[in-house]
């Protein structure tokens, strides 16, 4: 891996970290400055000519600082010579700008993809998009990670008899689908509908929940509003508890304050593509990191990613879940 450059933004330097422990490589080091006007300057400290530079940042608040951060990284990256250039961004928050749904609106998941090709990437590695369609926006190859299988491990070795996994939405249902065939368990989902980007109304649910605990299983929790809608609809139909689970754990604005206020959780699990937050009782995170670098070394090796996206890495499937092979 002599030949592989890791660089990290301020987003979420210890997953970086984590990365690199994973690869056998050391974290290089970046000189992030700020001029007196407030402009920012990224100066990359270690020799990147004709190497394999793979530069880990989340977009995560402040978003805008991040993704500043980041593209001047790739340029600097690319300035200095760079082999190949990958953008590893665990959380891509663009990926909910995916569509003209009002008049006379901004496609940002479009626009930050293109400004990304432009400052010099070549290739890009993230998780769980929002919206799938988004891996269409970029101009370069897009490797689409998946968590569900290592969110699947987190429940293993359990009595899961009673349980019930439920996605808040219909359209998360395939996703919801596939994990509870990793578990072996029913699946149920909630017929939602958005009303502003806090506010949502879950008029039903749509299978049985009725004395089974729920695993509710959403790709990112921002403020909470939707967990908290579909928990007090899981508590009018008769469910007893449940477990909170998602990929991005954003927990912005009251969202700790909301988990940590209903009697219905009894965990909440989230994975490190973004920090923790402070606050949040009965949190458990499960990390991503080794996922990444497998994808890292494949991709500098020109190895096959396939297998850690294409549904779900394979390790993680049962016997009876036939998955390609690794």
């Amino acid at each position: 891996m002599r030949d592989v450059i890791v660089f990290s933004g301020s987003a979420h330097e210890p997953l970086a970290r984590q990365i690199c422990d994973h690869l056998g490589v050391p974290l290089s080091g970046v000189d992030m400055a700020r001029f007196s006007n407030d402009c920012l300057q990224a100066q990359l400290l270690v020799n990147c000519r004709q190497r394999d530079v793979f530069i880990v940042q989340p977009l995560v608040p402040p978003t805008q600082e991040h993704l500043m951060e980041l593209l001047m990284m790739i340029d600097a990256a690319r300035g200095a010579s760079a082999a190949h250039v990958t953008a590893v961004i665990p959380h891509y928050a663009y990926a909910r700008s995916d569509k003209k749904d009002a008049s006379r609106i901004s496609l940002g998941g479009r626009l930050v993809a293109d400004m990304l090709v432009t400052a010099g990437a070549d290739r890009v590695i993230t998780m769980a998009l929002h919206a799938p369609q988004v891996h269409g926006f970029f101009s370069c190859p897009v490797d689409h990670l998946t968590a569900i299988g290592a969110l699947a491990d987190h429940f293993r070795g359990r009595e899961l008899d009673d349980h019930v996994v439920v996605s808040p939405d219909l359209g998360n249902a395939k996703t919801a689908t596939l994990f509870a065939r990793l578990l072996g368990l029913p699946v149920a989902a909630g017929n939602k509908q958005r009303l502003a980007d806090d506010r949502v109304v879950i008029d039903s649910i749509v299978g049985d929940v009725a004395g089974k605990r729920a695993i509710v299983l959403d790709d990112e929790i921002a403020t909470g509003g939707s967990m908290i809608e579909l928990l007090d609809k899981l508590d009018e139909a008769g469910c007893p508890g449940a477990s909170v689970v998602c990929t991005h754990g954003l927990f912005a604005g009251a969202a700790v304050e909301r988990l940590n206020g209903h009697s219905l959780i009894t965990e909440v699990v989230s994975t490190d593509t973004v920090p923790a937050p402070e606050g949040l009782e009965k949190h458990a995170v499960v990390s991503v990191a080794d996922l990444f670098a497998e994808a890292i070394a494949r991709i500098h090796a020109g190895e096959s990613v396939s297998s850690l996206f294409d549904g779900v890495d394979p390790r993680h499937a049962p016997p009876q879940l036939k998955l390609p092979s690794l």
